[in-house]
């Protein structure tokens, strides 16, 4: 390879069927990752982790109405968390899935790992932002 570099690992997979169309969970999701997941609040655990983009995410790749990839970095973690959004089988749903792909280098990149992913914590904090993407979509 020549400087490219290799995507992160897969970790995860979550998802879930919103009764709302599309067009409404697409708003609700471009809402929640521009108030919540790509707002710099300030404070100090992004100096601590030295995050890049400081907020912890950046938009890296979208295709309207269907796919939302955002990109992000800090001392201990590589990392892309792409939504995904489809048409749910369920009449006038919606599905609305989440991806997580990262990589943990070094001795303390398995340490922050074990106590983000291996704890469950990740888990729990990606299906409440479904969740509440969720909510926001149906109000």
């Amino acid at each position: 390879m020549t400087g490219e570099q290799v995507p992160p690992r897969f970790i995860d997979e979550h998802r879930i069927t919103i009764g709302a169309p599309r067009d409404r969970v697409w708003t609700a999701l471009r809402d929640y990752c521009e108030t919540t997941l790509m707002k710099d609040r300030g404070g100090p655990l992004p100096l601590l982790l030295g995050t890049e983009p400081r907020a912890g995410f950046a938009v890296s790749r979208e295709v309207r109405g269907r796919r939302l990839d955002l990109t992000g970095r800090h001392r201990f973690s590589r990392y892309r968390l792409v939504f995904e959004i489809r048409d749910s089988e369920a009449q006038d749903g919606t599905e609305l899935i989440a991806r997580t792909f990262a990589d943990f280098p070094g001795p303390q990149g398995f340490v922050y790992k074990t106590l983000v992913i291996r704890t469950g914590g990740h888990a729990l904090t990606v299906r409440r932002m479904l969740q509440s993407i969720g909510r926001a979509s149906r109000a």
